[in-house]
């Protein structure tokens, strides 16, 4: 029989995709959010980062191949930014970070998180584009440090775009999906070099089909327009009572 808690679960992993693959992100840190909320927040950081970065590959890829047919994709924009994140996200997936360090730099994932989806999707009309160097080196900590807590780097990269006016909206969002997949895939390959995937089919389906869902609808929505503030403001209150809990277990409140 399926329990009340994964039904609840797939609801809100639904709606996590929805409203991220939108705007070109992935949705690890909406993911890990709601799993932090449930029984599995006991799970080792592992366990969380693996099926974050699985469902990253599902709806990062949706939303690229979205924005990537509606012409937004900007290859040269996005190359800079991903030859320097890959490697440094497979170095952040093999690493093991554990225990009260690894909550408090997810509270602060979250709470990022949070800032970004309350900033808005504001674009610019002229985008400069940044030097390769300048991109690689944003790029390459970003993907360290998305592989370090299991996200794909996308809630980093886009206000990086879009404050430093290197792209257009929905340039950004083409170059995070892509960014964030490539990123998800690598953080997964360190993990399996270090031995230490363990994915179980009976989970990773349903959470599967509950993003593909959500991300087929988000990412066409959003390749095209998007307001969306009321699934925003529960996703904002979601990443902050995560970032609340995660916090108060590092403290020995909870």
């Amino acid at each position: 029989m399926v329990s009340t808690e994964l039904v609840l679960v797939l609801l809100a992993l639904f709606a996590v995709a929805s409203l991220y693959s939108s705007v070109g992100l992935g949705g690890a840190s909406g993911y890990l959010a709601v799993l932090s909320l449930t029984t599995f927040a006991s799970s080792e950081s592992i366990w969380l980062k693996q099926y974050a970065w699985s469902l990253n590959l599902i709806v990062a890829g949706i939303a690229f191949w979205r924005y990537h047919k509606s012409g937004h994709h900007v290859r040269n924009l996005s190359l800079p930014f991903i030859s320097a994140s890959v490697p440094m996200a497979a170095l952040g997936g093999f690493m093991l970070v554990e225990g009260a360090v690894y909550d408090a730099l997810l509270s602060l994932a979250f709470i990022l998180a949070a800032w970004r989806l309350l900033s808005g999707d504001a674009g610019v009309s002229e985008a400069v584009r940044p030097s390769a160097t300048k991109a690689a080196v944003v790029g390459g900590g970003i993907g360290l440090a998305s592989g370090v807590i299991g996200l794909g780097g996308g809630i980093f990269l886009l206000p990086a775009l879009m404050l430093g006016r290197w792209a257009k909206a929905k340039e950004a969002a083409a170059t995070t999906a892509l960014f964030v997949w490539l990123n998800s895939l690598a953080g997964l390959a360190g993990a399996g070099v270090a031995g230490r995937l363990d994915l179980d089919p009976s989970l990773l389906i349903p959470f599967g089909i509950a993003v593909v869902a959500g991300g087929s609808i988000g990412s066409r929505y959003g390749s095209t327009s998007s307001s969306q503030k009321g699934v925003r403001g529960i996703l904002v209150t979601v990443l902050i009572l995560a970032a609340t809990r995660r916090a108060l277990g590092i403290l020995q409140l909870l």
